[in-house]
């Protein structure tokens, strides 16, 4: 029996926690969300470099899954028009204290690798106002300056703060 389309099929029950799972709840989703939080990546042929090693058809199939959902846009890059270019959506940005618990927790249970943790570290550190700070960083980059909730400068650095724990000093520090 085919599985049903899960960009038109219902959701299964109105539950939070069922209808948050249709959404992000496979093995790539999450992963391919994470590497346009934290990693920068924009591009297809970027988000399939992750560590992961996901393929062309699950790449392609979650980007266009994210892009129906409300989570990214994708549009032409001003740059390369051949080259699609994909943004996050403020759906996507409230995302962050999420994956900031994720990390926390399996760097905590499931023994992770302590490079591959200092983001959740450092966000856990800073606490909600370096998680606000990097979501307005991240409005910034993927809806441009007016959709910052404070102006530049405002609350702590998530930059700064990563910098700190690469060299040593566990000081989440301000602007």
């Amino acid at each position: 029996m085919a599985e049903p389309d899960r960009m038109t099929a219902s959701p299964r029950s109105l539950c939070p926690v069922n209808l948050s799972l249709e959404v992000f709840g496979d093995r790539w989703t999450l992963l391919v969300l994470r590497d346009i939080v934290f990693a920068g990546k924009r591009h297809y042929r970027e988000l399939l470099t992750c560590d992961e090693g996901i393929s062309t058809n699950i790449l392609a199939d979650r980007l266009k899954l994210l892009v129906h959902r409300g989570l990214l846009t994708r549009s032409d890059d001003p740059g390369h028009k051949q080259k699609a270019l994909y943004n996050l959506t403020e759906r996507a940005i409230t995302l962050v204290p999420v994956f900031v618990q994720i990390g926390v927790w399996g760097r905590r249970q499931l023994g992770a690798d302590d490079e591959l943790s200092r983001y959740a570290e450092v966000l856990e550190d800073g606490g909600p106002p370096l998680w606000e700070s990097f979501m307005d960083d991240l409005r910034e980059a993927h809806l441009g300056a007016a959709a910052r909730h404070h102006p530049p400068g405002h609350g702590p650095s998530f930059e700064l703060a990563v910098e700190r724990a690469r060299t040593g000093s566990r000081s989440t520090g301000g602007a």
